[in-house]
């Protein structure tokens, strides 16, 4: 191993070409602290930086053969940090530049029209989960909350006693409650993609 601490670049790129992994592990120790610090200058992100050094050092293995017999080597791994860099860059702005229009766009949402959509939404799903009852759970579902019917009144009228009612109430909530759990998710949902 000591031997190829003595071999030039250009014989340790030679070397690599061939598939020799004492010649990729002695470029990798000879330039790894330089890149690092190199790419950690452009980022100012530790983690970030090793990352981009650990994927230069494995496409350098990955594609060895593609290395041209008179490649700078230095030069060959400062170009893919830079190019690297750069993408990661662009990614970062675009990912950002996306974000700030999302909150700029949530921002400049007249709250009351927040509040009609919410509204009108809510009631439309209610609506169908409450048409979507059985016939007669529909039916006393509906006495009770749209015409304000007591529990007695209904039976009255039905002619069944105070007990079904309850329970075809109480089982009525319980088919629609799950349904509009998640209503503040989907017309948040409904508002950003809009």
């Amino acid at each position: 191993m000591g031997r190829y601490s003595k071999y030039s670049d250009k014989e340790l790129a030679d070397l690599l070409k061939s598939g020799d992994q004492s010649a990729f592990t002695e470029i990798y120790n000879r330039y790894w602290s330089v890149m690092y610090a190199h790419v950690y200058k452009m980022l100012r992100d530790r983690e970030e930086a090793k990352d981009v050094i650990q994927e230069i050092f494995s496409k350098l293995w990955l594609k060895a053969t593609e290395i041209r017999s008179n490649q700078n080597l230095a030069g060959f791994l400062y170009v893919a940090a830079r190019n690297r860099v750069l993408n990661l860059m662009e990614q970062h702005r675009v990912r950002n530049d996306y974000v700030k229009s999302i909150a700029s766009f949530v921002s400049e949402i007249d709250p009351g029209a927040i509040d009609r959509v919410d509204e009108k939404k809510i009631t439309q799903i209610i609506e169908q989960e409450i048409l979507n009852l059985p016939p007669k759970m529909r039916e006393i579902f509906e006495m009770s909350r749209k015409e304000n019917l007591s529990h007695k009144e209904i039976a009255e009228k039905l002619n069944i006693s105070d007990q079904t009612v309850k329970k075809q109430v109480q089982n009525a909530l319980k088919i629609i409650r799950p349904k509009i759990s998640n209503l503040s998710i989907f017309v948040f949902a409904l508002i950003i993609l809009k």
